[in-house]
């Protein structure tokens, strides 16, 4: 739970910092959400794309390592950035979460909490085919404007930022372990 907290905070943080510098400018509009949403898309293709690829590289055996007692280990890593494409992706844009992570308490942990490499990857493939799904099929013109996320207001592009950087963030996180481990990044090559 303590985890939950921290990395909450620390996304509101994101957004928050990236909330001044959009609050003095004008409410995105429509043309300029939707070039948002295809810049996003292509980045979150590209994230997806080398999070698989890593996801692929890592001997089952390793799934289940961490590198210490309280740190998620490879899987958790990998079932985490599933569930961001499950739920926070395409609500950072105001689609819907998917049922498959129901909203209880523990729902998110539990689903987290896998080693196995097969299902990792099951859920990588079919989270990320969710989320994009979501938000290709929300009308331009829901794209600008304000929404709330974790009780605040702010616009898609404050969201669909802080989103991006979160999953950047796990995929660093991914490269130190699978490098700790001698495995090299398949686009590292």
């Amino acid at each position: 739970m303590q985890r939950r907290s921290i990395r909450t905070a620390l996304l509101v943080a994101t957004l928050a910092l990236g909330a001044g510098a959009l609050s003095a400018q004008a409410t995105p509009n429509r043309e300029s959400g939707a070039e948002f949403r295809k810049q996003f898309m292509n980045d979150l293709d590209t994230l997806a794309s080398k999070v698989l690829a890593l996801a692929n590289a890592v001997p089952a055996e390793k799934y289940s390592w961490r590198p210490t007692t309280g740190v998620r280990s490879f899987g958790e890593v990998f079932m985490h950035i599933a569930s961001e494409y499950y739920v926070y992706t395409p609500m950072s844009f105001g689609g819907a979460r998917s049922p498959v992570i129901p909203r209880a308490q523990d729902a998110m942990p539990k689903f987290e909490a896998t080693s196995d490499k097969a299902t990792v990857l099951k859920h990588l493939q079919d989270g990320f085919a969710y989320g994009r799904a979501q938000i290709m099929a929300l009308p331009a013109d829901s794209l600008a404007g304000i929404r709330k996320l974790f009780g605040r207001d702010f616009t898609v592009m404050e969201t669909g930022l802080g989103m991006t950087a979160d999953l950047h963030e796990h995929l660093g996180q991914l490269i130190a372990y699978a490098r700790m481990n001698g495995i090299t990044p398949p686009w590292s090559k």
